[in-house]
């Protein structure tokens, strides 16, 4: 985990139950060159399944 000058732990700016966040991840992708709100829409669902079974697998064990 990052820390600042005082040795606090950095808050992660991201939105609750979003483990990669779709701007981040659009950084990464080249031009889109078909739907780009699809793209996002199945970015953003698979992500939350995601994040989904990380919360699960810390609650459940």
């Amino acid at each position: 985990m990052e820390t600042n000058d005082t040795n606090q732990p950095i808050a992660p700016n991201r939105k609750p139950g979003v483990c990669i966040a779709w701007e981040d991840k659009r950084r990464e992708l080249a031009e889109i060159k078909g739907d780009a709100q699809l793209v996002q829409k199945i970015w953003e669902d698979t992500d939350a399944l995601g994040y989904v079974y990380i919360w699960h697998c810390l609650v459940s064990f």
